[in-house]
């Protein structure tokens, strides 16, 4: 199962995608940046699959420049690539299995382990 990730390029902190304010979203080339950050990358059309140790990260290129940006991550080192990969850039990185943004600072806080509880939560649904 995949943890779902949407990376934000934004003028302001957002502490709740819900309150975020659009005027201060700023658009960005993801697809450009993160298939240039990576050296193991299949290609698809205009799927992506980056391949990392012990983690991929999947996403569809979009030409476009966008303020936001989903993709699908399996893995936790992948977390903490694309954390990195943000700091950098200044995004921020919205994780929806906790419905909140990562602290990037403070990955461990809010970060795989949640995620990990989450899709268990699932699975014990079944």
């Amino acid at each position: 199962m995949s943890w779902d990730i949407v990376l934000f390029n934004s003028k302001q902190k957002i502490a709740l995608v819900a309150e975020l304010d659009e005027n201060q979203l700023e658009p960005t080339d993801f697809s450009g940046i993160l298939e240039s950050s990576f050296d193991q990358i299949k290609k698809d059309d205009n799927h992506r699959e980056i391949i990392g140790t012990n983690f991929t990260i999947e996403f569809y290129r979009d030409k476009e420049h966008s303020s936001n940006f989903m993709l699908q991550l399996y893995g936790e080192n992948g977390l903490y690539e694309l954390i990195e990969l943000a700091k950098k850039h200044n995004w921020q990185i919205y994780d929806s299995g906790i419905d909140g943004m990562i602290d990037l600072e403070n990955p461990e806080k809010n970060g795989f382990e949640n995620h990990r509880k989450y899709v268990e939560q699932i699975h014990n649904r079944k």
